[in-house]
C-alpha cells in the first residue's frame, strides 16, 4: 500500500512538472533561428499573440534557443498563421530571463492567428545594419568572435542574391561599397565568399579561407535588396490619390518629399492601375503619416511598371519628418 502511494506521488508530481515546462521552437522560418514562434504547454504547441511582443521578449526567445541575440520581433503572423490553441499573449520579459516560460503573460481573449508572433535571431549570422529600410544596409556576418562586415572586394552579385534571399527581402538592386553605409565596428570578414546565387543560406556557399585582401572599414559592403512588398495611397479622396506608404516585410512608413519626383510618382500610378501622375505633393495636402519614414530615392526613367524595376542609386541626407510626407495625385486616362 505505501508503495502504490508513493508511486501515485510520483506520477502527479511528473505530471505536475509537465504541465508547467514549456518549451519553445520557431517554425516556417528559412533557417532554425527565425519563425513564428510556438510554445509546448499541456501537451499541445500554441502560438504567441504579438500583443506587446517587442525586442525584449524576442532577446529571451534567441536566448533559450541558443541563437544568438534578437534581430527582429516581428507581428501580424509575418511568417505565416498558426494553428491549434494561442498560449501567450501580453508577453512582459524583463530581457533577463533564460526561458520564456519564466516572464509575465495575461489572457489571450481577443487574439487571432493573424497576430501571431515570430522573431529573427542572430543565429542566422546575417543582417542588414544602417540602411535605408529593413531590406538594405551594411552586410553583417556573424561568426564565433561575433559580428563584422563584409570586404567590398569579396563581394559581388551572385552574393547579393543569397544575402537578399535569406532576409526575405526579394532581388538585389544594388551592391554599393566603400562604406556606403557608414563604417562598421569589429571585425572585417575579407575570407573569398563564392555563392552561385540559388543558395538559401550565405553560409551554405564556399568561402576561401585565404586571405588576398587587406580590407579596413573603409571597405565595409552594402546592399539594398528590392524588399519593398507592398505599396499605397492613403488619405485621399480615393484609391489614386493619397499620402505616399511603402511596405518593407511587415512595417508600413512614409517617403520624404526629398527623395520623390514626377517620373517616380508616374510609375507608382501605373504600378496601382491609376493611370498617369498629375502631381506631387506635400503633407499638407493628405496629412502627416506615422511610424518609419523611408529615405529611398528611387531613380526612375517613368516607363518603368513598378518602382522595383528602378535603381536605387543613392539616398537622402535631408532632415525628414512627417511634415515631409510625399503624396501623389494620379488620374485615369481614356483611350
Amino acid at each position: 500500500m505505501e508503495n502504490c502511494l508513493m508511486l501515485m506521488f510520483l506520477c502527479y508530481m511528473v505530471k505536475l512538472i509537465t504541465s508547467d515546462s514549456v518549451s519553445v521552437r520557431l517554425v516556417n522560418g528559412n533557417n532554425p533561428c527565425a519563425g513564428r514562434v510556438e510554445v509546448y504547454n499541456d501537451g499541445q504547441w500554441g502560438t504567441v499573440c504579438h500583443d506587446a511582443w517587442d525586442m525584449t521578449d524576442a532577446a529571451v526567445v534567441c536566448r533559450e534557443l541558443d541563437c544568438g541575440t534578437a534581430v527582429k520581433a516581428t507581428n501580424e503572423a509575418h511568417f505565416g498563421r498558426g494553428s491549434g490553441p494561442i498560449s501567450m499573449a501580453l508577453v512582459g520579459c524583463s530581457g533577463s530571463e533564460t526561458a520564456l516560460k519564466d516572464c509575465t503573460s495575461y489572457g489571450t481573449q481577443g487574439c487571432n492567428h493573424d497576430e501571431d508572433a515570430g522573431v529573427v535571431c542572430s543565429g542566422q549570422g546575417l543582417r542588414f545594419m544602417d540602411g535605408l529600410h529593413l531590406c538594405s544596409g551594411r552586410v553583417e556576418m556573424f561568426r564565433t568572435e561575433g559580428w563584422g562586415s563584409v570586404c567590398d572586394a569579396v563581394f559581388d552579385q551572385q552574393d547579393a542574391e543569397v544575402v537578399c534571399k535569406q532576409l526575405d527581402c526579394g532581388a538585389p538592386v544594388q551592391v554599393l561599397g566603400a562604406a556606403a553605409f557608414g563604417k562598421g565596428k569589429g571585425r572585417v570578414w575579407s575570407e573569398e565568399i563564392q555563392c552561385r546565387g540559388n543558395e538559401s543560406q550565405i553560409d551554405v556557399c564556399s568561402h576561401s579561407s585565404s586571405q588576398k585582401h587587406s580590407c579596413s572599414h573603409d571597405n565595409d559592403v552594402g546592399v539594398i535588396c528590392s524588399g519593398c512588398t507592398d505599396l499605397r495611397l492613403v488619405n485621399g479622396s480615393d484609391t489614386c490619390s493619397g499620402r505616399v506608404e511603402l511596405q518593407y516585410l511587415d512595417k508600413w512608413g512614409t517617403v520624404c518629399d526629398a527623395c520623390w519626383d514626377m517620373r517616380a510618382a508616374s510609375v507608382l500610378c501605373r504600378q496601382l492601375n491609376c493611370g498617369i501622375a498629375v502631381s506631387v505633393v506635400g503633407s499638407d495636402w493628405f496629412g502627416e503619416g506615422s511610424g518609419e519614414i523611408w529615405a529611398d530615392v528611387f531613380d526612375c526613367d517613368g516607363n518603368e511598371t513598378k518602382l522595383s524595376e528602378c535603381s536605387i542609386s543613392s539616398w537622402s541626407r535631408a532632415e525628414c519628418s512627417h511634415r515631409r510626407d510625399v503624396g501623389v495625385i494620379c488620374k485615369f486616362t481614356q483611350h
